[in-house]
């Protein structure tokens, strides 16, 4: 059996400066997710500075979509998470200045890993880029699950 490592981590939000969601972050994403049933979803349109290939959005910046629409989704759990693991799958080039939903849900939620599921879709529904990932629980200093210290209205 693989040993699942010890997480603990400074679960205070209210900073603002995380590069995905921080309102703070002046060259952050600034996504904004909102809770539909039993999903997160955001809307973005990636600027053209964000771009890898001309005209085509960044695989990293790409990867970064998926991650925060999954830990957000791990959120509403109503712990602090950090990725272990993150597996995607681009199906087509994104352009950049395009508009785009991203949607993440948990899949499965055991003691210490809360497994996730994200997707990243033009406005016609149209799936380019899926993902998975295994998200550790983090703990407090105290040794207890620990809670994010933020009231997290967007989530």
């Amino acid at each position: 059996m693989v040993a699942i490592p010890k997480v603990t981590l400074n679960s205070d939000l209210n900073e603002g400066f995380c590069f995905g969601c921080g309102r703070n972050n002046p060259i952050g994403l600034k996504l904004k997710f909102v809770k539909e049933g039993d999903t997160v979803q955001a809307e973005y349109t990636p600027l053209k500075e964000f771009q890898g290939w001309p005209g085509l959005l960044h695989g990293g910046i790409l990867g970064c979509l998926l991650d925060e629409a999954m830990s957000h989704a791990a959120y509403t759990t109503g712990n602090t998470c950090v990725t272990a693991s993150i597996t995607i799958r681009q199906r087509q080039p994104i352009k950049v200045e395009q508009p785009l939903v991203v949607t993440a849900k948990v899949t499965r939620h055991r003691k210490k890993i809360i497994e996730t599921e994200g997707r990243v879709c033009l406005k016609d529904g149209t799936i380019v880029a899926e993902s998975t990932a295994k998200q550790f629980i983090a703990e407090s200093e105290e040794g207890k699950a620990d809670k994010v210290r933020e009231k997290r209205s967007h989530v």
